[in-house]
């Protein structure tokens, strides 16, 4: 609908990865130029968790991820720490679950973030992102946000 009436589009990637690439092919397919826009443009949201090594991001990741899991259980409830979900009993279907979920998310230090987001920058053409990242503690959330917007600072250009 938005491509038919010429209006930016934004996708929930980190609701739906797999819908991604074809959801945008199908507005740029139908965009039509309106007194809006003259072109498409697309804004793609990601799951982001970023800290200063790839196995700390990991760690403050598993708060969001059984929260999830819990969530799309019927059971909802606050976000659990991390060490929570490091010691919670998956068993082996909430285990896979969780890791095919995880793979399309960008986790990681700051190089791997880089990474991550230039692939996804890649594959979608967005023109812009909007990252969330959902933790535990509001200070790991803060620094995931500083460590991404650092990067942003940097001289170099995201290789996309």
């Amino acid at each position: 609908m938005a491509g038919l009436l010429g209006l930016p589009f934004a996708f929930a990637h980190h609701f739906s990865p797999a819908n991604t690439l074809p959801a945008l092919a199908l507005y740029r397919q139908h965009f039509r130029p309106s007194p809006t826009l003259s072109q498409p443009y697309a804004m793609v949201a990601a799951a982001v968790v970023c800290a200063d090594t790839d196995e700390q991001a990991r760690f403050l990741a598993g708060s969001g991820a059984l929260s999830f899991l819990l969530l799309r259980s019927g059971r909802p409830g606050r976000v659990p720490s991390p060490e929570e979900a490091a010691s919670y009993p998956y068993n082996d279907l909430e285990r896979a679950y969780l890791e095919d979920r995880q793979a399309t998310q960008i986790i990681g230090a700051p190089d791997t973030v880089r990474q991550d987001l230039a692939s996804l920058l890649e594959a979608t053409a967005a023109d812009e992102l909007m990252l969330t990242t959902m933790v535990f503690d509001p200070a790991d959330r803060l620094r995931s946000f500083e460590l991404v917007a650092a990067l942003a600072s940097v001289p170099q250009p995201l290789d996309y």
